[in-house]
């Protein structure tokens, strides 16, 4: 067993704590940025995440945070280096390793994520630089007719690969598989889809020989699509989301830390906390949020030094809030409350 691999696995699951995922891609922050008319430059990108690794005790609630590559190689403006002000928090650097999706060939609205070739490499480059884990994420088209089965089956066996390399390495892999939120299905089809996906995910994993207990799982909760008619509860989506679970994930698997997905940043919470009032499960349950922890703090901030506080503020109530969700003490006269 991999006393570094342990180590890493029990600093990211603690109780109260989730990962804040930090690691947008320059086209998804440039889309961040415009919405608050902030341009996507690199200096700006510097100062937004290290605002946001510097809020004041942000480790009390964030055991990691998720960067993306150029962030891993950036200072702050008084010289620290991004990956060390996270580490002095108390909070685990990782990497997001995977370089983005593609349409897969021969299926028609599926995709497949690439990013494989010459990983090792780059993660003993991004270890020198701190990151103790990674994430790679695989995303799903929802349909009556998709995913179909090859997409299935190529995204899973591209997550064990990438699972089985870091773990290689001593890099913690967080496995993301994403059934996207986009359409108008229903629960029923969410949660059938995320079982066919898990499932197979799983069967890679023991394939490729990954140790279930030195990675963790970073799925989408089973929701609706957001278009819809009908979307559902908290306690809907608890349910359905632990049912597929139990089906799917093996208990040697430490951690479950939830993406958001698109939902708003009260959904997410609101979505944790009821999965967490509904009992003791096999793992940890908790959050990997990106959106859903910055959206409010970026609000808050609008490219204006002036408000670096007030962003602060705002992204350690989000995490205070997911923290308590995440040990099922979330209501919602809490988001109301400083």
């Amino acid at each position: 067993m991999s006393t570094e691999l342990q180590a890493t696995v029990d600093a990211l699951v603690q109780k109260g704590k989730g990962i804040l995922a930090a690691d947008e891609s320059g086209p998804t922050i440039a889309k961040r940025f415009k919405a608050i008319g902030v341009e996507s430059t690199e200096e700006n990108r510097r100062a937004w995440r290290s605002l946001i690794l510097a809020a004041p005790g942000l480790g009390q609630y964030i055991s990691g945070v998720i960067l993306y590559e150029e962030t891993l190689t950036q200072r702050s403006g008084e010289g620290e280096a991004l990956a060390q002000l996270a580490a002095r928090q108390g909070i685990v650097p990782g990497i997001k390793v995977d370089a983005g999706k593609i349409p897969l060939a021969l299926a028609p609205g599926d995709e497949i994520t690439q990013g494989l070739d010459g990983l090792a490499q780059r993660l003993d480059g991004y270890k020198q630089h701190g990151a103790r884990f990674a994430k790679w994420r695989a995303v799903y088209n929802v349909s009556d007719v998709l995913p179909s089965r090859a997409a299935i089956e190529a995204n899973a066996e591209a997550l064990a690969r990438y699972a089985a390399i870091c773990q290689a390495q001593d890099v913690v892999p967080i496995v993301e598989p994403e059934v996207l939120i986009d359409g108008d299905h229903t629960l029923a089809r969410c949660a059938e889809v995320t079982q066919a996906v898990l499932l197979e995910v799983f069967h890679a994993l023991y394939r490729h020989r990954v140790a279930l207990e030195h990675m963790l799982l970073k799925p989408s909760m089973v929701v609706p699509g957001k278009a819809h008619a009908q979307q559902a509860a908290p306690d809907e989506v608890a349910a359905e989301t632990l049912r597929v679970l139990r089906r799917t994930v093996p208990a040697a698997v430490p951690g479950i830390n939830f993406l958001s997905g698109g939902q708003s940043p009260a959904e997410a919470t609101a979505n944790l906390d009821a999965m967490n009032r509904m009992g003791a499960q096999p793992w940890h349950l908790s959050f990997s949020y990106g959106r859903a922890l910055q959206d409010t703090a970026m609000q808050a901030w609008q490219g204006q030094p002036a408000n670096e506080r007030r962003a602060q503020d705002a992204l350690q109530k989000r995490a205070r809030l997911n923290a308590a969700a995440s040990m099922g003490k979330y209501s919602a006269s809490m988001e109301s409350t400083d």
